[in-house]
């Protein structure tokens, strides 16, 4: 097994090379007092399937269209939002996709979109993390009775909650005079968010089914961190056997490739097994296969390799491990910091905007890195998570740049006709330039254009405004 040295790991996984000055935030700083207290008194929503243009896959199925949900709130002063939200049982739930048709496992988190849609109506709050404290548990238990299943995962219930928070901090955007994503953010959260970076990586991912030549292509274009799926559909053993020659495979291809944009000049890795390694010793097994090959050096991060319930301390495996779908809640980042994780994936277009906030801000309070990772999720909300890791603190591999996952544009058949949705479609920060999204001055004061109403979208609720 691997010879591990807890203190050299800890020293090397520390973040303190990355932090960056703190820059000002909006001059429009907004007080509890002096907030509008907001009254949702007409509420919808609807959905649109996008096809992707192969399956996509990962622990264990496949995934062939994805369900755009879209919320719209109005409130007593007459003001409305319009807020999206991509759906993903198989991410978010994978017993009830792997139990249900795909389309079976979409309407029944799409029913608890509604659900959650119906229950802002007559709400009022201040800010929209109110709002949610005031409707997840419900729509959580909601959940439990549609699926049938007593342990849904309550990131089912966060997936299902996104079009309507967004929706909820639009409205509270527009009544407060709010103009941009800094001033947006409560002053309590504001530390958690407080860098502009000029750039933001580009993260591609693949499936576990993803040939390598593909890899190969956009390193060959000029993206430089990779996200590979692993944990292969099988026993265990076949998944390990499966793995390691896959991470052959793709070490003998790009490996040996170079860029500019990481304190080694090495392309790094990052593998996500999605909870599919049931033991501990299967990943120990598969880093000393690392070692063997020569890659385990450019083993930039591992994310969540265990199954939620398998509790095992990750501090000494010689990797920054990080936690995504085990992290539901702040609190549950709490435990896994405990656990030894050291790194967090957020996903405010797939747990919420509200409590991304509270995940990122207990992060940040431990000094523990995070990035944004994807869902597949539309151009718009590609935007909406932008935002947030333009703002993380950089890590020290990739000094003064966020980390994004973003893989939509590799997955989505009609990407091209969504991304005519964006109302900045043409902007340059839209489309990453050599596996980086360049940000700059426009970015930032059009806060990636998340305030300004999608046509589009605008239209499926009020066909005149198409």
């Amino acid at each position: 097994m691997i010879q591990l040295n807890r203190r050299q790991f800890l020293q090397q996984s520390s973040t303190a090379a990355s932090l960056l000055p703190l820059v000002p935030m909006s001059s429009a700083i907004f007080s509890s007092a002096s907030l509008k207290k907001i009254t949702i008194d007409q509420v919808s929503s609807t959905f649109e399937r996008e096809p992707l243009a192969t399956p996509y896959g990962f622990k264990g199925g496949y995934m062939t269209d994805v369900w755009q949900a879209v919320a719209r709130l109005q409130s007593s002063s007459g003001k409305h939002s319009v807020g999206l939200g991509t759906q993903n049982t198989l991410w978010s739930d994978s017993k009830i996709f792997l139990n249900h048709s795909e389309s079976g496992g979409n309407a029944l988190m799409y029913a608890m979109t509604e659900k959650g849609v119906q229950l802002a109506k007559g709400q009022s709050f201040t800010t929209p993390i109110e709002l949610q404290e005031n409707i997840l548990e419900e729509v959580y238990a909601y959940g439990k009775k549609v699926t049938d299943n007593p342990n849904l995962r309550k990131t089912f219930a966060l997936n299902a909650l996104v079009a309507v928070d967004n929706a909820a901090w639009l409205l509270y955007a527009y009544e407060n005079g709010i103009t941009d994503f800094d001033a947006m953010i409560p002053e309590t959260y504001r530390s958690a968010l407080s860098h502009r970076h000029e750039g933001v990586v580009s993260v591609p991912s693949f499936s576990f089914a993803t040939p390598v030549s593909q890899m190969k292509e956009l390193v060959d274009d000029g993206y430089f961190f990779l996200k590979i799926k692993l944990g292969h559909p099988g026993t265990q053993r076949e998944m390990l056997d499966k793995d390691k020659a896959k991470l052959t495979e793709i070490h003998e291809t790009i490996g040996q490739g170079e860029t500019s944009y990481t304190t080694d000049g090495k392309i790094p890795y990052y593998f996500d097994m999605n909870g599919r390694y049931e033991e501990k010793d299967s990943l120990l097994e598969l880093l000393d296969h690392a070692q063997k090959i020569g890659a385990f050096d450019q083993i930039v991060v591992v994310e969540e390799p265990f199954p939620e319930e398998n509790e095992s301390q990750v501090d000494d495996v010689g990797v920054r491990v990080a936690a995504d779908e085990s992290a539901h809640t702040e609190e549950d980042v709490i435990t896994r910091i405990q656990m030894g994780y050291n790194a967090i994936a957020l996903k405010p277009i797939a747990k919420t905007l509200s409590m991304t906030l509270k995940m990122a801000k207990v992060a940040h309070e431990q000094n523990i890195p995070c990035l944004c990772a994807d869902l597949t999720v539309n151009p718009i909300l590609v935007d909406w998570n932008k935002n947030v890791a333009a703002r993380l603190a950089a890590w020290k591999e990739f000094p003064g740049m966020g980390l994004m996952e973003n893989n939509g544009h590799q997955n989505y058949r009609d990407w091209q006709e969504m991304l005519s949705y964006h109302p900045h479609a043409d902007a340059d920060w839209v489309k990453a330039q050599g596996g980086v999204f360049k940000l700059g001055k426009d970015f930032y004061q059009k806060s990636g254009g998340i305030f300004q109403m999608s046509n589009h979208y605008q239209a499926l609720f009020d066909p005149n405004k198409s």
